[in-house]
């Protein structure tokens, strides 16, 4: 390789190393491999074009996204789900189906756990007159982390209990949960 002539001057790669084929198979499959394109000389040469490859956090050797778009794709499918996050996402040219925005919220999987520490105690109605439960919910995420089964204060000071690392509860003024964040200190 040493008639090679490259503008960017980086270690450039052959096309053929892609499982897309070669650049005269006029297969166009992933945006892998359309960095710098580079020209060879030498005569005895069977390969006179290779391509070089952008870096990892950029885009994959056999990537069909960029790793900014791949991000956005996800966060569009975690705020809107499947078919709303693709009809958004088609109006912002950037045509994805259902199913891929489906599959990548589930190959990045969930975000792990963390322990809330300021909850926030209120009651609510399971059926409005006639059942009553306690939600419980995480104040600095903004997530909702349990729904207890009735408004009694044992209940959730039994739940309390088992969550030592709670150092602020937040209730409303109703008064039915009174004793709880007493009997979880």
């Amino acid at each position: 390789m040493s008639g090679l002539r490259n503008k960017i001057g980086a270690d450039p790669q052959p096309i053929s190393a892609a499982p897309g084929g070669s650049a005269a198979s006029g297969q166009v499959g992933s945006v892998g491999h359309c960095g710098a394109l580079v020209h060879c000389d030498a005569v005895l040469c069977g390969r006179r074009i290779f391509a070089e490859r952008f870096d990892e956090d950029v885009l994959a050797p056999w990537a069909r996204r960029t790793a900014r778009l791949d991000h956005i794709v996800h966060h569009l499918g975690l705020a809107l789900g499947g078919r709303p996050a693709a009809c958004f996402a088609r109006r912002l040219m950037l045509p994805v189906s259902n199913d891929t925005l489906l599959r990548l919220v589930r190959r990045r999987g969930r975000p792990r756990f963390v322990p809330p520490t300021v909850i926030g105690i209120d009651d609510w109605a399971w059926r409005r007159s006639q059942r009553y439960g306690t939600i419980i919910c995480d104040l600095e995420r903004r997530k909702t982390i349990a729904l207890l089964p009735d408004r009694e204060p044992s209940t959730a000071q039994a739940w309390l209990s088992d969550q030592p690392q709670i150092s602020i509860v937040a209730r409303d003024r109703g008064g039915g949960c009174n004793g709880c964040s007493q009997g979880a200190a």
